[in-house]
C-alpha cells in the first residue's frame, strides 16, 4: 500500500483508535492488578540479592531498561544499519568495502560542505554564548518585569524554525525585503542577502580579500538566524544557573573591595563554568547537526557556500539516490560529532570548577 494515498482521516482515526486503546488497557483492574504482582516478585527479586551495590545496579538497570530499550531500537539500530549499507554501492547491488569512504576522501564537495559546518560551528556557538550570557546578566541584575522579559527573549526558541525561516527570508528579500529597503533608505548598497556567494570578509573590505576566503554573506545570514533562535534557550539556562549562585558570595567579593567586573571574572563565572561547558558541548553537537535553518533558509537557491554535511548527506540520499554513499558520509559525520565531544570532554571538562 502507498502511504501517500492514506487519507489524514484514516490516520487520524487509526490514531484514536490507538489511545482508546491503550486507555483501555490502563482501565482494565486485572490487567493492573498482575502489572502490580510482577513489580513486587521484581522487587522481592531484587532484594534476594546480596550486597547493596548489587542491588542496586540490578535497580538502576531496570529503571534504565525503557530508556535503553528506545535508545537501541531507534538510535543503535539505525546507525548499525546505515553503518552495513555503507559497505554497498546500492545502485548496483554490489560491496563495496571502503569505498564509499574512499570516494567521499577525494570528494572536493565534501570538503567544501565540511568546511561550511565548520564555519557555522565557529561562527554561532562563540557568538550565541556571548550573547546568550550578556543578556542574561542583565536579566538576572533587573527586578521589575524579569519573568515577562524572559519569556520575551524565550518566545523565539519555542517559535517554528522553519516559520521563522520563511519571515526572515521575506526580511532578506534581494530588491523588496525589509533590510534592503532600510538600507537604501539610509544611503547604503542593497545586498542580495541569501543569495550572496561572496565572502563578506571580501564585502568588508571592499575586494581587498579574495571572494572564497571565509564564510559567504548567505552563511553569515544562516548564523545570525540561528544565534537568534537558539538564544532564547541559553538564555533561560544562564538565568537558572545564576540564579542558582549563592548571592553572599558576590557580596563577599563587593565587601573586599572588587569591582564589578572582578566580581565576574573572579566569582560568577569560575561558578557558570559547569553550565557552559554544557551548553558548549550541546551547541557543537548540534551544530554539526543543523539541518532546518539550511534547507528552510536556502533551498530554493542552494549552494555550495551554504551546504553542510547533513545538507549534502540529504542530497545524496533523496535526491541523487546514493544510499551507500550518502550512509558512509554520515557514518563519518557521528564518527567526527563523538570524536569532538570526547575530546570536549577530556580536555576542557578538566577546567570547569563542580564546587
Amino acid at each position: 500500500m502507498d502511504l501517500r494515498t492514506v487519507s489524514p482521516w484514516t490516520t487520524g482515526y487509526a490514531l484514536l483508535a490507538a489511545v482508546l486503546f491503550l486507555l483501555g488497557l490502563a482501565a482494565h483492574r486485572p490487567l493492573l492488578k498482575r502489572a502490580d504482582r510482577l513489580l513486587e516478585a521484581i522487587d522481592a527479586r531484587i532484594e534476594r540479592i546480596r550486597g547493596p551495590r548489587a542491588r542496586s545496579a540490578a535497580a538502576a538497570f531496570l529503571l534504565l531498561s525503557p530508556a535503553l530499550a528506545i535508545l537501541g531500537l531507534f538510535g543503535v539500530v539505525p546507525l548499525a544499519y546505515a553503518v552495513r549499507i555503507s559497505l554497498f554501492d546500492t545502485r548496483r547491488d554490489a560491496f563495496v568495502g571502503m569505498g564509499n569512504y574512499l570516494r567521499a576522501w577525494g570528494d572536493p564537495e565534501f570538503w567544501r560542505s565540511l568546511t561550511v559546518t565548520l564555519y557555522y560551528a565557529l561562527g554561532t556557538i562563540p557568538l550565541a554564548l556571548v550573547t546568550s550570557f550578556c543578556i542574561a546578566w542583565l536579566l538576572y541584575r533587573v527586578v521589575r518585569g524579569q519573568g515577562f522579559l524572559r519569556t520575551a527573549y524565550f518566545l523565539p526558541y519555542v517559535t517554528s524554525a522553519v516559520a521563522a525561516a520563511t519571515v526572515w527570508r521575506v526580511l532578506l528579500r534581494p530588491r523588496s525585503g525589509f533590510v534592503n529597503v532600510m538600507l537604501d533608505a539610509l544611503g547604503l548598497p542593497m545586498q542580495d542577502w541569501l543569495l550572496e556567494q561572496r565572502g563578506v570578509l571580501h564585502i568588508l573590505t571592499q575586494g581587498w580579500i579574495p571572494p572564497g576566503v571565509g564564510p559567504s554573506l548567505a552563511l553569515c545570514c544562516i548564523m545570525a538566524f540561528d544565534v537568534w533562535h537558539v538564544s532564547g534557550f541559553m538564555i533561560v539556562i544562564f538565568l537558572a544557573a545564576l540564579t542558582a549562585i549563592p548571592r553572599e558570595l558576590m557580596e563577599a567579593a563587593v565587601l573586599d573591595g572588587a569591582g564589578q567586573l572582578q566580581v565576574l571574572r573572579r566569582v560568577v563565572l569560575p561558578l557558570l563554568s559547569p553550565t557552559i561547558f554544557f551548553l558548549t558541548v550541546v551547541s557543537a553537537i548540534k551544530s554539526f547537526q543543523s539541518f532546518n535553518s539550511f534547507y528552510a533558509l536556502t533551498n530554493t537557491s542552494r549552494s555550495v557556500d551554504t551546504q553542510n554535511l547533513v545538507i549534502y548527506i540529504f542530497a545524496q540520499l533523496y535526491e541523487s539516490q546514493r544510499y551507500g554513499y550518502g550512509a558512509a558520509v554520515a557514518t563519518l559525520l557521528c564518527a567526527a560529532i563523538v570524536a569532538l565531544t570526547i575530546a570536549q570532554w577530556r580536555y576542557v571538562g578538566r577546567r570547569v570548577h563542580y564546587e
